[in-house]
């Protein structure tokens, strides 16, 4: 029920760093053309661009595009999938991956931190995935996957913006599972089973506390991301997945 990534077209959003880049680069070393898309364009306090992601891959033997994207702008969104479906000749896989963090408590939570998590992470996620659409039906079917966090399901460590926007996230895409089932559209949502430390994460400090055996290598959430991105939606679709528990079912 799934299909080789050879000859297949990707787009990944927030694939200047971190999950992303690690997706980017293992759909790109199973055989998909992939443009590399976010806003990062030049170097700055956190390493990575798209510029660096798409020369790794190509120097790696692999095609890639870089697209300048920023999520929560519709136009730029728009502009950025007609850009990948213009060079690449359509698109069959979509990673949303863009997001922002904020792990504050809400009474300490600034209201432009919260409607930056939800514009990031939800809306940003809205707009790719709905530019995205059309271009996977004219293809006669393709994946669609979210990026989320395990922290949804942990109320008992309270609420923060962070795991509210992923939440929604993830009731959208288990939703859009069946709307697009009939377009042969896989729909899954994917997070780390454990802690990756990105280089936002490292940047904010958030790391420092995690023992080393809570931590997973960003690769597995590229390897999870390629198997799911194989699906058709006669395969797994409308599910949450946890990257390190799906590899160990793929064996």
């Amino acid at each position: 029920m799934t299909r080789s990534l050879a000859g297949q077209v990707a787009l990944v959003a927030g694939a200047s760093r971190g999950i992303g880049a690690a997706i980017a680069v293992a759909l790109a070393d199973a055989g998909a053309a992939v443009a590399v898309a976010a806003r990062t364009e030049a170097e700055s306090r956190l390493p990575g661009t798209i510029h660096s992601v798409a020369s790794a891959i190509e120097a790696a033997g692999g095609s890639a595009l870089p697209v300048a994207c920023d999520v929560t702008d519709e136009d730029s969104v728009n502009t950025a999938t007609e850009t990948v479906v213009r060079e690449f000749g359509g698109l069959d896989i979509v990673v949303a991956n863009a997001g922002v963090l904020w792990l504050g408590p809400v009474e300490k939570t600034p209201l432009k931190r919260w409607q930056l998590s939800l514009d990031v992470n939800l809306t940003g996620t809205f707009n790719v995935t709905k530019a995205a659409i059309p271009h996977l039906r004219a293809r006669g079917g393709g994946s669609l996957t979210a990026i989320t966090t395990s922290g949804v399901g942990m109320i008992d460590r309270g609420a923060n913006a962070y795991w509210v926007s992923k939440a929604a996230v993830e009731r959208l895409y288990l939703g859009l599972a069946t709307d697009l089932r009939a377009d042969n559209i896989a729909v899954n949502c994917l997070s780390p089973s454990r802690v990756v430390l990105t280089e936002g994460w490292r940047a904010s400090g958030g790391g420092l506390e995690i023992p080393p055996e809570m931590v997973e290598p960003p690769e597995s959430m590229g390897q999870a991301a390629v198997h799911l991105a194989a699906q058709r939606a006669d395969g797994i679709t409308g599910t949450v997945q946890r990257s390190e528990q799906l590899l160990a079912q793929r064996i």
